[in-house]
């Protein structure tokens, strides 16, 4: 199998299978070739942003062919689902809709922004056995550091955790007709502290999340 594992930051990306495969020539994405015996893994480090790993994950794709997108890395705990590290079964974007007066109206990516509002979330692969906690994930561009925003995207969204680039690459796949899923570990609680609790726990809970993924390529 061909799997592409996206992860926005080197130090998520360079947690998973540490020092394996062969760095291949280019800027950006920086992408690491592993083989498995089972799959061929590339593993890129795409930036921040859902702009950045969309545009990586087309133009990966294009290059390397795939038959399963992954995003891996980091995230900030909305909801009071246990755990800290999870499968991530459906994604949304939390930025895309209408600003009006009195609150912002979240729709579907891609969708008219106009009319009765409605989320509807993309939903990623079966999950192969991953016993983790499943949890829908809310992206954005936005770093989120309050706890107020927070509370609106539980209840809005009914969201478990958010990052920055995991509903972009569920888009993609969704139009692309590939499969998609994903692991993240939570860092943060998006709050006021939530800049000084990353930067803490950003190694941590990345090699967390690599483990967790690399025991999932197992399964697959």
């Amino acid at each position: 199998m061909r799997i592409l594992v996206l992860a926005a930051l080197p130090e998520e990306a360079d947690a998973f299978m540490p020092e394996v495969g062969d760095r291949l020539p280019g800027d950006w994405p920086s992408v690491r070739r592993i083989e498995t015996g089972r799959h061929l893994v590339h593993i890129a480090t795409t930036g921040i942003g859902k702009v950045n790993i969309a545009t990586a994950a087309a133009r990966l794709h294009a290059l390397h062919g795939a038959d399963l997108l992954l995003t891996l890395g980091t995230a900030g705990k909305l909801s009071a689902l246990a755990g800290d590290c999870f499968w991530l079964a459906r994604a949304v974007q939390h930025d895309y809709g209408a600003r009006r007066p009195d609150a912002f109206v979240h729709y579907p990516a891609g969708a008219w922004p106009m009319g009765p509002a409605h989320v509807e979330p993309y939903e990623a692969m079966a999950d192969p056995g991953s016993a983790l906690p499943h949890a829908c994930i809310a992206s954005g561009d936005a770093f989120i550091e309050d706890g107020a925003y927070a509370a609106h995207l539980i209840a809005a969204l009914d969201a478990d955790v958010v990052d920055m680039e995991t509903a972009a690459v569920a888009q993609y796949a969704t139009q692309s007709g590939l499969a998609w899923g994903g692991i993240k570990a939570t860092t943060d609680e998006a709050n006021q502290e939530s800049a000084g609790d990353f930067h803490a726990n950003l190694r941590a809970a990345s090699r967390r999340a690599a483990l967790a993924m690399e025991r999932l390529l197992d399964l697959l």
